[in-house]
């Protein structure tokens, strides 16, 4: 089987962590945000992936070189030369899609982590026997999303409602899908929109079918989302694989922390973290939902909650560190400085506080 996945364009929403690498790249739970889903198609027997992309493949191809090997699957890129949307890029990457076998393949958008139940959805997809399979996701706020409209019994999709003022369901597309070949007949190579132009038709000939995606799913495009994402996707490693998590006197509730990270006395850490490899937090540090990403450094007293810390960053002595807080790589936060939602771009050295949140150039 082979899969797509659409990694698109520049991730503006998670700058400046994207100043330093391409989203997909970006590490999430400690390792790259795509490499989750590389996995997870890996095990259930894809044997090569495309990326959909139209900004820097080279630095995506020669990182995941290494994981090529590793995990024993074939990566390919499928570069765009302008926006294709969401649609375009299948049809431009037809021909890496397409092989004799008549397989259906899987499309995942890039920005969505889950539990990937894909085994499940090849067995409801071959149940069906329509077109094209969805995921969908139930959600509290359904007004923020394009709601899909289905039977309940089935999964036949009805029809695809766009962030919908009246209530017409809580579920949403999740950003997982498993099409026929004969979907990429519908596609014409131009900027088009999956959910907008292709889905609506499909559906209106009764051969799209939605799964609801059991278990936990984000869009962690977007910091505060990124910060919950890694809520649930620790909740979900607490269920069903819990000796990946770290214990200790100093651990509180969910917290991932790579082997090679060092942790001083007197620390308290969780609920919520990850701590990524190489990191060194001295003695006496307090740590809540937050991601410390590689070779980071946080000093003694320092106080970091709800913040993203850029590989290779300090945080100077009793400084404290919240509120959405973003450090883009290489940031270096002085002692005693206050950080209230600073979002600071890289190589900066911040020697005086930031009271309110704001964009530090």
């Amino acid at each position: 089987m082979k899969a797509l996945i659409l990694v698109g364009g520049f991730g503006t929403r998670l700058r400046p962590l994207t100043l330093s690498v391409p989203k997909p790249l970006v590490d999430f739970a400690n390792k790259p945000m795509i490499l989750h889903q590389i996995e997870a198609l890996k095990a259930i027997g894809v044997s090569e992936v495309v990326l959909a992309i139209n900004y820097q493949p080279e630095v995506m191809l020669n990182f995941l070189k290494d994981f090529e090997t590793n995990l024993g699957i074939k990566i390919t890129c499928s570069q765009e030369t302008e926006p294709l949307g969401t649609a375009g890029p299948l049809a431009l990457a037809r021909d890496k899609l397409i092989d004799d076998s008549g397989e259906p393949f899987f499309v995942l958008n890039s920005d969505v982590i889950s539990e990937y139940p894909l085994k499940e959805m090849i067995a409801f997809h071959k149940a069906h026997g329509g077109e094209a399979s969805i995921m969908v996701t139930k959600v509290d706020e359904p007004s923020k999303y394009g709601v899909v409209v289905m039977e309940q019994s089935t999964g036949k999709v009805e029809k695809f409602v766009e962030k919908p003022k009246l209530f017409v369901g809580n579920k949403i597309n999740a950003g997982v899908y498993l099409l026929n070949p004969s979907v990429l007949d519908r596609i014409e190579l131009r900027p088009t929109s999956i959910e907008k132009e292709v889905f609506p038709k499909i559906a209106a000939e009764k051969k799209l079918f939605a799964m609801v995606l059991p278990g936990f799913w984000m869009d962690i495009g977007q910091p505060r989302d990124y910060i919950t994402g890694l809520r649930l996707y620790l909740d979900s490693l607490r269920k069903n694989s819990p000796s990946k998590l770290a214990t200790g006197p100093h651990i509180v509730g969910n917290v991932i922390v790579d082997e090679s990270a060092k942790i001083g006395e007197g620390c308290l850490i969780g609920p919520d973290v990850a701590i990524g490899p190489g990191c060194i937090v001295e003695s006496g540090v307090r740590l809540s939902r937050c991601t410390v990403m590689r070779g980071v450094r946080v000093k003694k007293h320092a106080c970091i909650s709800s913040s993203i810390i850029g590989w290779h960053s300090t945080v100077g002595q009793w400084a404290r560190v919240e509120n959405m807080t973003i450090l883009g790589e290489d940031v270096h936060v002085c002692d005693e400085i206050y950080s209230n939602g600073g979002v600071v771009l890289p190589h900066k050295e911040i020697k005086s506080s930031i009271l309110k949140p704001e964009i530090v150039m």
